[in-house]
């Protein structure tokens, strides 16, 4: 009885069961494209971390192994290979990488393996991020990453928003069933097999949809991989994203689709079912609009019909939740979106680009290179479109600053104790040096700029420190940092010190592009003191640069061009990464570019959701709204008077959640900017007022293209015959 019924009910109301199948298609389609973005995102970082880390799960640094304990290690159950790391292994030390077989284990294998060789804890260690990727996390570690508490997070929410997206439309359609299923409850069917009925419904209505709509999820996030790597082509450094799919991904998205279905199915069916024979029968749960508090605003505004358009809003204000909510989002989303895309792009281009915009023209990344290994400083400035090209390296070192060596100047502060956290030591405290080791040739160069008498014999002391009392980090004010009359300084490294001559204190730092710590004093060194006296006090970094002027003002394919001859020399013996300024500002506009978009489709595709809610919701009170209007056209309403009636409903709809987004975006701006210590006027003056008007525009023109539709169909019946014929349209 109930399959014929539930046939014959699908077969003579298409439109409602076209409403629900394309309701579960669109979930569908949102989930299979945000798991597909989410597993893309795992990948490509699980991808990134073996480029960079390697792809080993534990590792064995001691002293020499011998092939007899390489041996024994392979023996243990769960290794599949233990291999010698040549790069990292020194003359007296041996790096052994262990790779397992199952890595949720590593955790206990590699302690009983150092047990084994005779090795405590200490000479072990695991790729820790790579094995949290995998969801596998340190027992001891009472802080584990929380990555897999927020992909849960994000799937949670997603799907809560396709239950609520859902539900509206089998809201709508069993809604309209009440009196028919009041009927069958009085001659004795029971509320279960009203349910059972409803919901049988829903799986059969959804199964195809489920299947199809994973189909467009994974091209739109195909898609959006491919857009990502248009985008981020240009990004130093940055390896390129392979789309990649997995089957337990679609199984995931069905199952998960199917159990959002079943769930958004039964909310409306149990509370259906629950309703008494003759509350069905009458269908006073829904049908008829109630009395509620009066409307004060719009009735001020609008008068009588705009009481009686905020008492039918208010009718409907449930079914009406999810629109509100997802145009809310949308609006916000994109608002917000492209107020943060502002500005990131106001504060990059004050932070690093005009900052930095005259420090360099060309800049190479010697990777796992010392300066002193660099041998082609002539051959570069043999090139005839540089101008002149800086080779440097970066190291760190401490220095002791007594008390009575700081300026009168941050004495009158209040000391480092005032604009700092320092490290204190016996009578003063520990200051961080920064050294800069430049090629002799551009620290000679370097010292005839400042005005002093060029030596190879000592450092120049950048003295100045960050006024951070009565200056912000957005527009910084400098002072000196100590008194200019010690004629040395000694630096320390892990026990051993040395104590250089001071060639001079300045305020003018070499043009190279580097950001210095904040309450630091850096050094610059030229590489022959560098080799001869400060290496053992210093730790340097693996990687070299090289800084680079092009002759003129160097046009995008100038710099290009250049860049490519010098790869072409250096990359002869060296590996490297290099990077222009012209090509780095493009690839950073294309970065926000890239962003916006993929941000705002996800924003016009939330709006997309709430319109459609809209136009399902508008199309399908057919029956309550025929009423209603029925006994407003007995009263005296006219057409024009009722067509103003959906004018009001249809402008508090969109009117809402853009009034309450606009207040929300001026809050946020202003509290970003405020943050950031921005001029606000320098905000206004790039803010993106005309895209988030023509977004407000977009969606206000599709709610009112949905009343539009909804008002013509409705005035277009005969509104005289509704309250003796109770049939539906």
């Amino acid at each position: 009885m109930w399959r014929n019924y539930s046939r014959s009910y699908m077969k003579a109301n298409r439109a409602s069961s076209i409403s629900i199948m394309a309701a579960a298609l669109i979930a569908t389609m949102f989930l299979s494209c945000v798991l597909s973005i989410a597993y893309n995102f795992w990948a490509y970082e699980i991808e990134k971390i073996k480029l960079e880390e390697g792809d080993w799960h534990g590792r064995i640094v001691c002293e020499t192994l011998g092939a007899d304990d390489l041996s024994m290690v392979c023996q243990f159950a769960n290794v599949e290979k233990a291999v010698i790391n040549e790069k990292l292994s020194k003359k007296d030390e041996s790096v052994v990488d262990v790779y397992v077989q199952n890595a949720r284990t590593i955790y206990r294998d590699m302690p009983l393996i150092a047990t084994y060789l005779g090795l405590n804890k200490d000479y072990i260690q695991y790729n820790s991020l790579l094995l949290s990727r995998y969801f596998i996390h340190d027992p001891e570690d009472e802080t584990p990453p929380l990555l897999l508490a927020l992909y849960l997070a994000i799937l949670i929410i997603v799907a809560v928003s396709l239950i609520l997206i859902i539900r509206g439309s089998f809201e709508l359609s069993m809604n309209a069933r009440i009196h028919q299923f009041g009927i069958f409850s009085s001659i004795g069917a029971t509320p279960r097999q009203i349910r059972t009925c409803l919901l049988q419904e829903a799986v059969v209505l959804s199964i195809l949809p489920i299947l199809l709509g994973s189909i467009p999820g994974i091209l739109i996030s195909y898609g959006v991989i491919k857009a990502i790597n248009f985008f981020a082509a240009d990004v130093s450094g940055r390896h390129k994203a392979a789309f990649q799919y997995h089957p337990s991904i679609f199984v995931s998205i069905v199952l998960i689709s199917f159990l959002t279905v079943l769930f958004s199915a039964w909310i409306p069916a149990r509370k259906l079912s629950k309703m008494t024979p003759l509350e069905a029968i009458r269908n006073t749960d829904r049908s008829l609009l109630k009395k509620k508090k009066h409307s004060r605003i719009l009735s001020f505004i609008f008068g009588i019909k705009g009481e009686l358009a905020g008492n039918a809003l208010k009718a409907q204000k449930n079914s009406l939740r999810i629109s509100f909510v997802s145009l809310l989002l949308s609006f916000l989303g994109f608002s917000i979106m492209l107020c943060f895309t502002v500005l990131t792009e106001i504060s990059t281009r004050y932070t690093y680009f005009e900052r930095f915009q005259n420090a360099w023209d060309i800049m190479i990344t010697l990777k796992d290179t010392e300066i002193s290994d660099f041998s082609l400083t002539t051959e570069l400035q043999d090139i005839s479109g540089i101008q002149s090209a800086a080779v440097y390296q970066k190291a760190e070192a401490m220095t002791f600053l007594p008390k009575e060596l700081q300026s009168d100047e941050l004495i009158a502060l209040g000391g480092l104790e005032v604009v700092t956290e320092p490290v204190k030591a016996e009578g003063g405290f520990q200051v961080s040096v920064p050294i800069i080791i430049l090629d002799d040739t551009s620290f000679l160069n370097y010292c005839s700029q400042i005005d002093i008498a060029p030596s190879l014999d000592g450092a120049v002391v950048l003295n100045q420190i960050w006024d951070s009392v009565n200056s912000n980090f957005r527009y910084r004010d400098y002072i000196p940092f100590v008194t200019e009359n010690r004629q040395t300084t000694t630096l320390y490294k892990e026990g051993q010190s040395v104590e250089i001559p001071v060639l001079s204190y300045t305020k003018t730092a070499p043009k190279l592009r580097e950001e210095y710590e904040d309450y630091s004093l850096v050094h610059f060194v030229s590489l022959t003191l560098w080799r001869d006296v400060l290496k053992p006090t210093g730790e340097a970094e693996a990687d070299s640069y090289i800084r680079i002027f092009s002759r003129g003002n160097a046009s995008l394919s100038d710099l290009n061009n250049l860049e490519q001859e010098i790869v072409r020399l250096v990359s002869r013996r060296y590996k490297l990464e290099s990077e222009n300024r012209v090509q780095e500002r493009l690839s950073n506009d294309r970065l926000i570019q890239g962003m916006v978009m993929i941000l705002g489709a996800f924003c016009i595709l939330l709006a997309m959701i709430g319109i459609a809610n809209i136009f399902s919701n508008t199309l399908g009170f057919l029956r309550q709204r025929k009423r209603e209007f029925a006994r407003y056209h007995s009263i005296g309403l006219t057409p024009q008077e009722m067509r103003k009636i959906f004018f009001i409903e249809a402008f508090v709809i969109a009117g809402k959640p853009l009034f309450i987004t606009l207040l929300l975006t001026v809050l946020f701006v202003q509290s970003a900017v405020t943050a950031s210590y921005l001029d606000p006027m320098v905000f206004w003056a790039n803010a993106p007022i005309l895209p988030i008007l023509i977004f407000a525009a977009v969606i206000t023109l599709s709610v009112a293209l949905a009343y539009y539709i909804g008002g013509k169909r409705l005035l277009q019946c005969n509104l005289n015959e509704t309250l003796q014929n109770d049939a539906l349209v």
